[in-house]
């Protein structure tokens, strides 16, 4: 074996004997636990009652889980979803070969959701945030727009930590010794290790946004850190995107024969984001 490639072999979680804690489920759990005390911080210190956060919380994670789940199904998975639209709220798919749900109902097997697109995050959340800054923060859009990215940056990281640990959303083969070996995908040649690539680039980010809130004047100018997260995170994932195997085929070439997917739907975010960092304002 090259030294310059890894065995990448990873169990499905961690087996607490009755019950299996998927390694996706745990980051997403260490994404809200984390995220929240560093909110904490930044509402101390923009004056704001800590208890608005309760309410930014389930704002978030719902908006999050439901535009995650429906950017899959129309982004994504339209052709496979148009003819089982039971599938989109529900966590069965239809198998004639199962055997009885629970001993109740026959065709039908437990898939749990899977599935998720980063761009329906984006967009749920974003609606999400506009209802929580008007009927729960009492400021402007901008203003938790602004705050969140921060957060969100971070928990780019850890989502695609978990996608390294389920050997998801992968790489395309290196054709060198460098990469890692996805043993649970049956591979025996190294990939670039994308989900890597995005993870850490996420990182830097929230460390820079982190850093600029406190650090600068950068929050007292409305939708400036949003604009900065929003070009550079986006950014980021239409650059890696060139080297991600196509997640859905027959749709990896949209336009000029070389945009995937996630590229062409990333274009429209990074121009938002460049309208806010070059925008003038009043401040």
């Amino acid at each position: 074996m090259n030294f310059l490639s890894v065995v990448w072999d990873p169990s499905l979680g961690i087996d607490l004997g009755f019950f299996v804690v998927r390694w996706y489920s745990l980051m997403f759990v260490i994404t809200f636990v984390l995220g929240l005390r560093l909110m904490k911080k930044i509402f101390i210190e923009d004056q704001i009652p800590v208890e608005k956060l309760d309410a930014l919380f389930m704002y978030t994670f719902i908006s999050m889980l439901v535009g995650m789940r429906l950017g899959d199904v129309f982004f994504y998975s339209w052709d496979y979803y148009q003819n089982h639209l039971l599938e989109i709220i529900l966590p069965f798919k239809e198998n004639p070969n199962s055997s009885a749900l629970f001993g109740l109902i026959k065709g039908w097997e437990f898939t749990g959701f899977t599935g998720f697109a980063s761009h329906g995050a984006a967009i749920g959340i974003i609606a999400a945030l506009y209802f929580y800054s008007r009927k729960v923060l009492n400021k402007p859009f901008l203003f938790i727009l602004d705050r969140m990215g921060i957060m969100v940056a971070l928990a780019g990281f850890f989502i695609r930590l978990g996608n390294f640990f389920n050997s998801e959303i992968y790489g395309k083969k290196t054709e060198s010794s460098f990469g890692v070996i996805f043993k649970a995908i049956g591979d025996s040649e190294p990939r670039h290790p994308t989900q890597l690539y995005e993870a850490f680039s996420y990182l830097i980010l929230f460390f820079v946004l982190w850093r600029m809130y406190w650090k600068t004047d950068a929050k007292q100018k409305p939708g400036y850190l949003f604009g900065i997260f929003f070009a550079v995170l986006w950014g980021l994932r239409f650059v890696i995107e060139f080297f991600k195997e196509a997640q859905v085929d027959g749709r990896e070439d949209w336009v000029f024969n070389s945009l995937n997917t996630g590229q062409v739907l990333s274009i429209p975010l990074i121009i938002i984001g460049l309208f806010f960092i070059f925008r003038k304002t009043n401040q």
